[in-house]
């Protein structure tokens, strides 16, 4: 068999065996939808601890899910680092997921953008798969028993202002 014989037919079994763990994905996981307890999840910080969604029940909690390379995420996170500050006292927790896999390109915008909420590193992307995400950045917002009550993709200014309308509303009940 020549050379090429042999790449072309690697090439063809290794895309079959993508197609298949794609459709596998697909079909074990089911896309996250409003009214649905949010999966719970146990992810390690850049402070070097690990949190877990759980321990957040009892508060209303905003996740958002962001890379370090998405310009629209670089935008929101200060605002809603805002939101954080805000909201904190009456019951609000922001976690911040960056789903590149590694620490160090989420180490490195913090740096220049920082934040008081946890930044979490999803380092298999095993989280970001359940969630299924279609875009960069995703948010969801739980209510205090863990629901997801709003999901959002991507960002433009003024986002912000439907999130603060859903927050005031969870923190309400």
């Amino acid at each position: 068999m020549n050379e090429h014989r042999r790449y072309h037919l690697m090439y063809t079994s290794a895309r079959a065996l993508a197609a298949v763990v794609l459709m596998l994905l697909a079909t074990s996981a089911s896309a996250i939808t409003l009214d649905e307890q949010a999966p719970d999840f146990t992810l390690r910080t850049l402070e070097g601890g690990n949190l877990g969604l759980d321990e957040y029940r009892g508060q209303v909690v905003l996740i958002n899910f962001w890379a370090s390379w998405c310009g629209p995420c670089r935008h929101e996170l200060p605002v809603l680092d805002r939101i954080h500050r805000s909201y904190q006292a009456a019951g609000l927790v922001v976690l911040g997921i960056n789903v590149e896999g590694t620490e160090a390109p989420a180490r490195a915008l913090i740096d220049k953008i920082p934040v008081s909420f946890p930044v979490l590193i999803d380092v298999d992307q095993k989280v970001s798969m359940r969630y299924q995400l279609e875009t960069m950045p995703s948010t969801l917002l739980l209510d205090r028993h863990g629901v997801v009550r709003f999901i959002h993709g991507g960002y433009k200014p003024g986002d912000e202002a439907e999130y603060l309308e859903v927050v005031k509303q969870l923190i309400g009940e």
